[in-house]
């Protein structure tokens, strides 16, 4: 299980200009596209450790596989004719601009290519064809760079996005391109004018790995369960503050039964931006800061402690982790998790042996590490926490919404 989707997530808390944006600066236009009350495009995904959903690119459309980023600004797809033969795998699906009469190169001299201004955060330069090239060095050694690009999106109920600024990789060590939905100018979802999107992750033990993803209005909306996300000014500084992420008015965490002794500041940021809590659908796993991770596994240790893999620690982040062999005993002696929101709002995010997540062959954890390892000091609610529920992020009301479902089943 590759963390290389936790550092995508984590790229803007690395790359601190994009905090001079304000979240409350992103106003969605109501007009045309994916904003209309009835427009929406209802796309399948598959699910790992990552949503992959297939998007029509270009004109005429040719499919290309993202990953569903909401912790990430800047989307980017291979490109056909531009990719480095040693770094990229072969056989993967690339788009070919000389096939779209919608592709437009962008130029060195457009604003987004300066570098450091709060609309683009990556490192921007000219390359010799006097065009803007963006490099992606992630906190992994992942590297995406080529040229920023405009494209349009066309989806099968004839609903065409305006241009879109993004990335046209042509050198990556990735074979999927990025889908960037956090709130930032640049993602997707601001450039299409989209007022809401929402996901249905499956089970991973299921059998159907296929969930549901709405550009638009949900139809099941009306039984989601909403808590309002929280905003910062944009004269806020705070080096530790990602203000384009999604963050969440979290309270408590409850195991079965047992409310965790765990102070409400822990999940709320400090004056540094510390203890931000986000939803991530980027970040695999759960990250928790030290003191709500203690607290967690001090209690996973009086439940079933004898059970815990002695010495084990996957990816020097997780270690509540237990052999394959008694996994079903330690998901029936924990029996189940709750993240609690304001509003009254709860979420169950795994119930007995579903609480665990397969890291390796024979090895399985609860879905939680530790943010401090990875350099960080946020709370950030990983997909393997968002399984079989709708998430919807509304950015009209600016609030977040969830809804119970069996997600391996819906169609799409």
């Amino acid at each position: 299980m590759p963390l290389f989707l936790h550092f995508l997530s984590l790229f803007s808390l690395f790359f601190s200009p994009s905090n001079s944006l304000s979240l409350t600066s992103h106003s969605l236009s109501q007009k045309p596209s994916l904003s209309s009350s009835s427009a929406s495009a209802k796309l399948p995904f598959k699910y790992s450790n990552a949503l992959v959903v297939s998007l029509p690119m270009g004109t005429p459309p040719q499919p290309m596989d993202m990953v569903l980023d909401t912790g990430s600004q800047l989307s980017w797809t291979q490109c056909r004719g531009e990719v480095n033969g040693k770094l990229v795998k072969p056989g993967i699906t690339m788009f070919d601009p000389s096939r779209s009469s919608s592709f437009s190169l962008l130029p060195c001299n457009t604003s987004l290519c300066i570098p450091q201004i709060p609309d683009f955060t990556l490192p921007t330069s000219c390359d010799q064809r006097r065009l803007c090239h963006y490099s992606y060095f992630y906190a992994d050694g992942t590297l995406a760079e080529g040229n920023l690009v405009t494209e349009k999106f066309t989806f099968s109920n004839s609903l065409i996005t305006p241009s879109i600024i993004l990335g046209c990789a042509k050198a990556s060590t990735e074979n999927r391109g990025i889908l960037g939905m956090n709130t930032g100018r640049l993602s997707f979802i601001s450039q299409a004018k989209i007022s809401k999107f929402s996901y249905c992750i499956p089970g991973r033990s299921g059998s159907d790995p296929t969930g549901l993803f709405y550009l638009g209005d949900n139809p099941n909306s009306g039984k989601f369960k909403y808590v309002n996300m929280l905003t910062f000014p944009q004269s806020q500084r705070a080096p530790n503050l990602d203000k384009l992420a999604y963050t969440l008015p979290m309270k408590g965490i409850r195991i079965a039964k047992n409310q965790l002794n765990i102070s409400p500041t822990v999940f709320k940021p400090d004056p540094s931006g510390s203890g931000q809590t986000m939803i991530d659908s980027g970040s695999d796993l759960t990250y928790l800061v030290d003191e709500a991770y203690n607290k967690v596994r001090a209690e996973i240790v009086r439940l079933v402690g004898p059970m815990m893999k002695k010495g084990y620690e996957y990816a020097s982040v997780a270690d509540m982790c237990f052999d394959g062999a008694v996994a079903a005993a330690a998901g029936q002696g924990i029996g189940d998790m709750w993240f609690e929101f304001e509003n009254g709002v709860e979420i169950l995010v795994g119930k007995g042996e579903g609480l665990l997540t397969e890291v390796e062959k024979g090895v399985k954890c609860i879905g939680i590490g530790r943010s401090d390892r990875l350099g960080t000091g946020s709370n950030i609610i990983g997909n393997v926490h968002q399984q079989n529920m709708w998430v919807e992020y509304d950015f009209t009301n600016k609030r977040v919404g969830f809804g119970g479902a069996e997600c391996s089943g819906l169609k799409a």
